[in-house]
């Protein structure tokens, strides 16, 4: 299934019924009284999280959506039947937002998570509750309130406890091979990886967490260029970065150290609080070099990358993803610092509801009484 993690939509909730204005006609019974009944109200439309759904693909080609109008009200105290509300479920992690004023409608962050995108309008009412002691045979009833229509963005940010920051072939896909089950494409050229992948590591009967590999960044792809700019938010979420760095690149103008800061330094320009996430160092592919030189191409490295003014490099860890040496220290110390900063608790909106409040809506029509107009 292609990878679709964005979409925009039209959603146009149903309208509410309009309220009757009838009388009570029966036989010896001359003054009945109204009867007219309240119109229905119009159907919403909720988005629902579903954690069996990965992808917005169903929105990319479908793009409108409407939901029902409420009946309207009839004689005998009838009153109209409401629209049943329209469903759209998405993958856990959709952020939704007004296309026009750039305002968050919902954030779906947890499984089965409910939000009100568009509110279906109220019913109208029917002559039956204009009556009083003065008005004896109202010919009063209300319209239907149009539902509310709005034109909306679906953005996917994937849920994940770590995220995995480098340029192509860095090994991260490598590393996410090494540490769990997923098996992302791996190969000997860049832009390997198109799509975000997600693994489960498991690190004990009851301890695991999930990691984030997405496509590699270079240099101006806060600007747009390379593909990594675009899965950057599904690094937002994240509560660790690991950033992967080559230690021993094939190319011989190939920088570890300049290649590392443009790294930070896109990140920097993409989003402030990204950069200020926890961001541990994971110097790879240590296997490609001599064991007696590794120590001095390690200390050489983060002399350098402190010398450039990042002193604060945070945790350091030197591996080799291909053959799964240092993964299992990482992996360890990544699960203690996870749990000493504690679940991440989603925040959840205000559960909404489609309480209209018991105020008469305005303006009040009067028509014609059924029948009126044939004679009757």
């Amino acid at each position: 299934m292609k990878f679709i993690d964005e979409a925009k939509i039209e959603v146009i909730a149903g309208k509410g019924g309009d309220g009757s204005a009838s009388f009570r006609r029966e036989k010896f019974i001359p003054f009945g009284g109204p009867d007219g009944g309240d119109g229905g109200r119009g159907g919403s439309i909720y988005a629902v999280a579903d954690r069996n759904i990965n992808t917005l693909v169903d929105y990319r080609y479908t793009r409108k959506f409407k939901a029902n109008n409420g009946e309207k009200g009839r004689g005998s105290d009838c009153y109209g039947k409401g629209a049943e509300d329209l469903i759209l479920r998405v993958p856990v992690g959709t952020v939704i937002s007004d296309l026009n004023s750039g305002d968050v409608v919902a954030d779906l962050a947890v499984d089965g998570q409910k939000a009100r995108i568009a509110r279906g309008g109220r019913g109208g009412l029917g002559n039956l509750h204009f009556k009083s002691s003065t008005n004896r045979a109202p010919r009063q009833f209300t319209r239907g309130e149009p539902g509310e229509e709005r034109e909306l963005k679906m953005e996917l940010k994937v849920l994940a406890d770590v995220g995995l920051l480098g340029l192509p072939n860095a090994g991260k896909s490598t590393f996410i091979r090494s540490v769990s089950a997923a098996k992302p494409k791996v190969a000997d050229y860049p832009f390997t990886t198109l799509h975000p992948n997600l693994g489960v590591v498991r690190t004990d009967e009851n301890r695991s967490f999930v990691i984030a590999d997405v496509p590699g960044l270079i240099e101006g792809a806060a600007d747009g260029a390379g593909l990594g700019h675009r899965f950057l938010k599904h690094l937002q979420r994240t509560r660790i970065l690991l950033h992967l760095v080559d230690l021993a690149p094939l190319d011989p103008d190939a920088d570890p150290v300049r290649d590392a800061l443009a790294i930070v330094a896109e990140l920097a320009k993409y989003d402030a609080r990204l950069a200020d996430k926890p961001r541990w160092l994971v110097l790879n592919k240590l296997d490609l070099i001599p064991e007696e030189e590794r120590d001095q191409r390690v200390a050489d490295f983060l002399a350098a990358f402190k010398a450039a003014g990042h002193s604060e490099t945070g945790r350091v860890f030197r591996i080799a993803a291909i053959s799964g040496e240092g993964t299992r220290p990482l992996v360890y110390a990544i699960q203690d610092a996870l749990d000493a900063m504690g679940p991440a608790l989603p925040e959840v909106g205000e559960e909404q509801d489609d309480d209209f409040g018991d105020t008469l809506p305005a303006p009040i029509e009067e028509l014609p009484l059924e029948g009126e107009e044939d004679g009757q």
